[in-house]
C-alpha cells in the first residue's frame, strides 16, 4: 500500500499511458463506421484522467500544496502541475469534439488522429510535471513527435507533407539546441534535477568565470524555449505548418503544447536558474518585442486566416512573455507570483480563445471546402447571425477588447511589466497591440457591413448542435473571463505561490 501511495502522484499520466494504449488496440477492431466509439472511449479516458487529478489536486490542497517529488527528482506533484494538467484535458476534449466533422469529411478520423492526440498529451504531462532535464527531454520529444506525424495525417495532401517536413526539421534543431544548452548547464552544476540546479548556479553566479560559462549554455536553453513557443526570430515554423496541416491539426497545435511549453519555461528558468534572472530577463525582453512587432505587423498582410492567426499567435506568446521577464526586479522576488501569475492566466486564456478560433474554422469548413481565406467570412451575419456574434467576441477577446478576457489578460502582464520597471516595453507592447486590433477587427467589418461573396453558401453554417453548443460555451467563458476574472487569477497566484 505505502508503494502504491508512492506513486499515486503519477496515477493520471500511468492511467492515460494505459487507456491510451488499449484504446489503440481496440480500435483495430472497430469498422471506420463506428470511429465514434473510439472517441467516445477517449472522452471516457480523459475524463477518469481529470478525476485522479482532482483528487490529488485537493489532496495538496489538504497538505498545503507543498510540492512532492518523486521518481528519483525526475518528476513533481504540486498546485501549478494539476491547473495545467485540468487545463490540457479540457484542451484535448473540446479538440476532439470540435475535429469530428472535419476529420470524417476528409476521411482522416481514424484511430492514428486519437491515439497519437492522446500520446501527445501525454508528452505534455510530463512536461508540465518534470523536475528534470531528462524528463523535460523525454516528455519535449513524445509530444513533438506525435505532432509531426498529426501534421502529415492527410498523405495525399502536398501541403500537409511539406509543412511536416518543414516541422519535423526544424524542431529537430530547435530539440538539438535545447539539448545543447542543458548539457552546457549539466556541465557546469553537475546534476540533471532542477533543485540542484538551482543550489549549484546560485553558488555559482557569484563568480564571473562560472556566471559567464552557465549564462553561454542559458543563451540555447532560452533559444529552445522560444522555439517551442514560437517566439520570434524563432517563428518561422509556425506560419508554414499553421497553414499546411488540417485545420483539426492546427487547432491541436495551436491550444494544449502552449501550456506545456509555458511549464517548460517556469521548470527551467524559474525553478532552475533563478539567480540568472537578470540574464534571462534581457533575452526575454528582446523576444517579447520581436514577437510582438513581427506577429501584429506581419498579420495585417494576410488574406488567410489560418496565416493571420499563426502570426497572432507569435504576438500573444510576445505578450505572455512579459509576466515572465518581470518577476524579479534587481534580485528581488517580491512581485514574482504576481509576474507568474499573470503570465499563467494569460496563456490559460490564450488557449480558450485559440480553441474557440480554430473552431470556428473547422465548423465553418465542409466536405470538399475549407474556410481559410478572409473572404469566406463576408457577410457571415447575414447567413447567421448567432456565428456571427461569436466570432464576433473571439475577435474581441483576441485583440484585448473590453469586456472580454483577452482585455483582462492583456493587462494583468501590462501592469507586471511596468511594475518590473520595464515601462517602456510596456508602452511599445500597447502600440503595437493598437496595430495588431486593425486586422481582428477586420474580421468583424467583413462579417457584418460586407456583402457575401456569392449567391451561394460557401460556408456551412449548419454543423452539428453540439459543437455549436460548445462554441457557444466557449465565447461565454471568455466573456465571464473578462467580466469575472478573479477566481482563475487567484487561483494561478496560489499555483505560482507554491512552486
Amino acid at each position: 500500500m505505502s508503494a502504491l501511495m508512492t506513486y499515486a502522484p503519477a496515477f493520471p499520466e500511468i492511467l492515460l499511458l494505459v487507456g491510451a494504449c488499449a484504446i489503440m488496440i481496440a480500435d483495430l477492431y472497430v469498422k471506420d463506421q463506428a470511429k465514434g466509439l473510439t472517441l467516445w472511449l477517449a472522452h471516457g479516458l480523459l475524463l477518469a484522467c481529470a478525476v485522479v487529478t482532482l483528487a490529488l489536486f485537493a489532496g495538496h490542497f489538504a497538505l498545503g500544496g507543498k510540492p512532492r517529488l518523486m521518481l528519483g527528482g525526475l518528476f513533481i506533484s504540486d498546485l501549478l502541475s494539476h491547473l495545467l494538467k485540468f487545463a490540457a484535458y479540457a484542451s484535448t476534449a473540446v479538440t476532439l469534439v470540435y475535429s469530428r466533422r472535419y476529420l470524417a469529411d476528409r476521411g482522416l478520423l481514424r484511430g492514428e488522429f486519437i491515439t497519437l492526440l492522446l500520446f501527445s498529451l501525454l508528452g505534455i504531462m510530463i512536461m508540465i510535471s518534470a523536475a528534470s532535464f531528462l524528463s523535460i527531454y523525454l516528455g519535449l520529444e513524445l509530444m513533438s513527435l506525435c505532432l509531426y506525424a498529426m501534421v502529415a495525417l492527410n498523405r495525399d495532401s502536398a501541403l500537409s507533407t511539406e509543412a511536416a517536413m518543414k516541422y519535423f526539421v526544424l524542431g529537430a534543431l530547435s530539440s538539438g539546441l535545447l539539448l545543447y544548452g542543458m548539457s552546457m548547464v549539466y556541465g557546469a552544476t553537475g546534476s540533471l534535477q532542477l533543485a540542484d540546479v538551482s543550489r549549484a548556479s546560485a553558488l555559482l553566479a557569484a563568480h564571473a568565470t562560472e556566471r559567464s560559462f552557465l549564462a553561454f549554455g542559458l543563451v540555447f536553453v532560452v533559444a529552445g524555449l522560444a522555439f517551442k513557443l514560437g517566439a520570434a526570430p524563432f517563428h518561422m515554423w509556425i506560419p508554414d505548418v499553421y497553414h499546411g496541416a488540417p485545420t483539426a491539426v492546427t487547432l491541436v497545435i495551436g491550444s494544449a503544447p502552449k501550456l506545456s511549453a509555458f511549464a517548460m519555461a517556469i521548470r527551467l528558468l524559474v525553478n532552475g536558474m533563478p539567480e540568472l534572472a537578470q540574464d534571462w530577463q534581457e533575452m526575454l525582453a528582446l523576444l517579447a518585442l520581436l514577437s510582438i512587432a513581427i506577429g501584429n505587423i506581419t498579420a495585417i498582410a494576410q488574406s488567410n486566416l489560418k496565416r493571420m492567426l499563426a502570426y497572432s499567435t507569435i504576438a500573444h506568446m510576445g505578450f505572455m512573455l512579459l509576466g515572465l521577464l518581470s518577476g524579479v526586479v534587481g534580485g528581488n522576488r517580491l512581485s514574482a507570483a504576481d509576474a507568474y501569475g499573470a503570465a499563467l492566466f494569460y496563456v490559460i486564456v490564450y488557449v480558450i480563445m485559440t480553441l474557440g478560433a480554430f473552431g470556428m474554422l473547422v465548423y465553418l469548413s465542409r466536405a470538399g471546402f475549407e474556410c481559410e481565406k478572409l473572404e469566406d467570412l463576408r457577410g457571415l451575419n447575414r447567413r447567421s447571425p448567432w456565428l456571427a456574434f461569436l466570432m464576433l467576441i473571439l475577435m474581441f477577446s483576441l485583440a484585448g477588447i473590453p469586456p472580454t478576457a483577452g482585455f483582462y489578460a492583456k493587462l494583468a502582464v501590462f501592469s507586471a511589466a511596468v511594475n518590473a520597471g520595464w515601462i517602456w516595453l510596456a508602452v511599445a507592447a500597447v502600440l503595437l497591440s493598437l496595430v495588431g486590433a486593425f486586422y481582428y477587427l477586420r474580421i468583424v467589418k467583413l462579417m457584418y457591413f460586407d456583402e457575401p461573396a456569392d449567391t451561394g453558401p460557401a460556408i456551412d453554417v449548419a454543423g452539428p448542435p453540439e459543437m455549436r453548443a460548445l462554441l457557444g460555451a466557449n465565447a461565454i467563458v471568455l466573456l465571464l473571463l473578462g467580466i469575472l476574472p478573479q477566481p482563475l487569477l487567484n487561483l494561478c497566484f496560489i499555483a505560482i505561490q507554491a512552486l
